[in-house]
């Protein structure tokens, strides 16, 4: 519990009250480093993904890995999303907890305590899982038996990603009629995942080839239809690919969660457009060893580098040069020399999923004043 005090009973859940003293803080006042969110944009950009996903007919589960908060999957639901996406069982129970209810496990479930508590999830959430052998639904057919509840499975399909899944076609069918037999589970439909083909440069080609990914998704719902099996949920779309896959007929929902933030990653590696920055690490400049060098509290323990390097807001001229454990040398232009020791750098995040399980809270502002702190609940539920 951070500042002594839990939110009240009239709070939305996940929130964290702070006192008084805090809330309206203009965040250069603040201690460092801190996970800041800038609410505004945030909410834009919730908003603006609901809204692309309604415009092409296609429903909304974004994948709350990127923020792992229930308070803000629930902001999500109110902009329009149906539910959300997790990775894991301990991070669907976090959702569950915080009033969540519809909610898709799109990883591989196994063994007898995972699917005792997904048959358990059950009684208060509705609960969707992801397979792609039989051998991973079975068991948890008893469960649900021995327990009177029903969960939904799908069937994840390998689109090219060649990580997990089944093979299009034959294999494919035949999985989702064995799941179809078992009792206790109810065949919902497929998925599959395009992140192979995200960071591809050409945006013709990169189109094209999403484009034949879902062909090959939908060939299969198709086929599983055409057999009579139930086929309503044809999930995939990450944020890299989100403006290419929501418009690929036959796709029921997309799973693009993190560009609520938008990073480097996405904007300048995947070519995401109309999504604004909102994710930020706020740090204090604690040496000046040269003219052209700076180095704040803020390394590898407070921000992840490796798929993307985070960017310096505010001053134009300023890059970073190296992170280590507990600091960030920035390398200096002429614009950026007169940093003092103390002052306060702002850093865009390089890639927002990666950062946000270094820390134990964000900090909400609206108009750089402090508004909200949320716990990141999900923080540390792997299993």
């Amino acid at each position: 519990m951070l500042f002594g005090r839990p939110a009240s009973l009239s709070s939305p859940p996940g929130t964290l009250i702070v006192p008084l003293s805090l809330i309206g803080t203009s965040k250069k006042e603040l201690d460092t480093p801190i996970l800041c969110i800038d609410l505004d944009r945030m909410e834009a950009n919730i908003e603006k993904m609901a809204q692309l996903c309604k415009a092409h007919g296609m429903q909304w589960r974004p994948h709350e890995k990127c923020h792992k908060t229930p308070a803000i999957a629930l902001k999500e639901i109110a902009a329009g999303a149906i539910g959300v996406t997790c990775a894991k069982v301990s991070e669907a129970e976090v959702m569950a907890a915080g009033g969540v209810t519809d909610i898709l496990i799109a990883n591989m479930i196994v063994g007898q305590r995972k699917w005792e508590r997904v048959a358990a999830l059950r009684r208060w959430a509705d609960p969707v899982i992801a397979c792609d052998h039989y051998a991973q639904v079975e068991p948890l057919s008893a469960i649900c038996q021995k327990l009177g509840v029903t969960v939904r499975v799908i069937v994840e399909v390998n689109i090219g990603l060649d990580r997990v899944g089944t093979r299009p076609g034959q294999d494919t069918l035949q999985l989702a009629q064995a799941i179809d037999k078992l009792p206790g589970l109810k065949l919902a439909g497929i998925m599959g995942y395009e992140g192979h083909l995200l960071t591809i440069e050409d945006p013709k080609e990169k189109e094209g080839k999403i484009r034949e990914a879902m062909g090959v998704l939908v060939g299969c719902r198709d086929q599983l239809l055409k057999s009579g099996l139930c086929c309503d949920i044809v999930s995939a779309g990450g944020t890299g690919s989100i403006y290419i896959t929501v418009g690929c007929p036959g796709i029921t929902e997309m799973q693009a969660g993190g560009g609520i933030f938008m990073d480097p990653f996405y904007r300048h590696k995947c070519g995401v457009p109309n999504l604004e920055y909102a994710l930020t690490v706020l740090a204090t400049v604690v040496s000046r060893p040269t003219l052209e060098r700076a180095v704040l509290d803020s390394g590898r323990k407070t921000m992840n580098p490796d798929v993307a390097l985070p960017v310096v807001v505010g001053l134009e001229d300023a890059t970073i040069k190296r992170l280590s454990a507990e600091h960030c040398e920035l390398t200096l232009g002429p614009k950026s020399q007169d940093l003092k020791i103390g002052d306060k750098v702002e850093l865009v995040i390089g890639y927002g999923d990666f950062t946000t399980v270094l820390h134990d809270d964000f900090y909400g502002f609206r108009n750089d004043r402090l508004e909200v702190v949320w716990p990141i609940q999900g923080r540390g539920k792997i299993q």
